[in-house]
């Protein structure tokens, strides 16, 4: 890999201390930013940017999603949950080929690229399909098999062969792929298969991406059949022994916050598609509050339209704010620390999400050109409430470009459309009978 020098940017650290750096120098040789501000006298670039007018800053993690359901975006809308699940998603997923999802997680890869996303975890079907994409894209990715474990036994591939995915794909990509296990649910999953997922996580030394409180009715549902609330019968089923990766986490009591905390679990919230579909608010500031690590997820295109981490995050700001009545709730800076360095290390890429010298050069550019970004006066405002994916020219992952200049260079970006469009078609045109059911109101599993 080349030396790189990028000159005359302003620069968004997002460090401990914050600091905003403008008409700034960085360095970065191999993976690895090696200075900020200063720059030896002795480092030799091997390519010069010149980064003005521009904004570097960490690329995003999005914490949760399903890359591969771009191919349903617009397919099912303004249906509750159980009905967008049973009435639409379900059956229509049940017509999905291993080759449907790579082409979905593609396009989802291009559209994350182009949005500045640098890395994302993803808890989905056909999961080698998608490690096939994160190699050839150039993404960091964090994977998990979706799996449903019923009393009948597991729908669709088995938690063996999960396991086996999940051992070949650890560490791949030159450390760029990392994976899960990925039970959907605690509504969707028996306790005995919850606690089988959490020990066959830890003998792999892998966490847990799961589904977990996104409605009442679930909370109800576990409360009726187990006395207990979820985060309560997660944890009677060893799923919070490893690190865990809970999407939604809004519908929590404090206590379920503590036990969390104590596990070093993150929450993910998706404020789009909680929005979109009704779902409520995320605690988050009480959750930081109590020492749970809080992350930023797009969700699925189907439920949240656009895979865009500039979206969530202005939103993540919006939804506390307005929730508590509270301008102060939210700020700026911490909304994009929830969007880039907390989903890093929820990932386990830990060296990702700060400019800094010794981190990992994950970076993106920001062109400021355009009316809506002048003037600067505070850059983590002008990126939270102004910017947007459009505003993305260039982005590197461990030091390699993926974006320059506007240009995607990793992927082949016209044929996945074009494969996209015709996969979708068919998928909306030949439904299957639901291979499994949300079972909100249902006394049994």
């Amino acid at each position: 890999m080349p030396n790189i020098l990028l000159q005359h940017a302003d620069i968004l650290t997002l460090d401990t201390e914050g600091r905003v750096l403008r008409d700034a120098a960085m360095a970065i040789s191999e993976a690895t930013i090696t200075a900020v501000g200063e720059i030896p006298v002795d480092f030799q670039a091997d390519e010069t940017v010149d980064a003005t007018g521009h904004i570097v800053m960490p690329g995003f993690f999005n914490a949760h999603t399903h890359s591969a359901m771009t191919l349903f975006r617009g397919y099912a809308e303004d249906l509750p949950l159980d009905r967008w699940l049973n009435e639409r998603i379900f059956p229509v997923e049940s017509a999905l080929t291993a080759d449907d999802v790579y082409w979905g997680a593609s396009l989802a890869a291009a559209e994350m690229i182009r949005g500045g996303t640098v890395g994302f975890a993803d808890h989905y079907f056909h999961m080698d399909q998608v490690a096939q994409v994160a190699a050839e894209s150039g993404l960091r990715a964090n994977l998990a098999w979706c799996m449903f474990g019923r009393e009948e036994g597991e729908i669709g591939a088995d938690l063996a062969a999960i396991a086996a995915f999940t051992e070949q794909w650890q560490g791949a990509a030159g450390g760029r792929i990392k994976t899960m296990l990925g039970p959907h649910s605690a509504h969707t999953c028996t306790p005995q298969f919850l606690a089988r997922t959490a020990a066959v996580a830890a003998r792999l030394g892998v966490g847990i991406h799961i589904h977990l409180a996104e409605s009442e009715a679930e909370v109800e549902r576990s409360l009726a059949l187990y006395d207990l609330r979820l985060v309560e019968l997660l944890e009677a089923n060893g799923v919070f022994e490893v690190p865990v990766l809970a999407a939604h986490a809004i519908h929590l009591a404090d206590f379920e916050r503590g036990i969390m905390a104590a596990a070093g679990a993150t929450a993910v919230q998706c404020p789009t598609t909680h929005m979109k579909m009704g779902y409520g608010v995320t605690p988050v500031p009480a959750l930081l509050a109590d020492g749970v690590n809080v992350a930023l997820g797009t969700d699925g295109a189907a439920s949240t339209g656009r895979i865009d981490m500039f979206q969530e995050a202005r939103h993540a700001a919006l939804i506390q704010k307005f929730s508590a009545g509270d301008a102060t709730a939210m700020p700026g800076d911490l909304a994009l620390r929830l969007a880039t360095q907390n989903g890093a290390r929820a990932l386990g890429f830990g060296a990702s999400g700060t400019i800094a010298p010794g981190r990992a050069a994950d970076l993106i550019l920001l062109d400021c050109s355009a009316p809506h970004l002048q003037p600067r006066h505070d850059l983590a405002a002008s990126v939270l409430y102004a910017a947007g994916s459009q505003d993305v020219s260039d982005v590197m992952v461990a030091g390699k470009w993926l974006l320059r200049n506007r240009a995607l260079l990793t992927l082949d970006e016209a044929r996945i459309r074009d494969e996209v469009e015709r996969r979708a078609e068919r998928l909306a045109a030949h439904r299957l009978p639901s291979m499994r059911r949300y079972p909100v109101g249902e006394s049994t599993l």
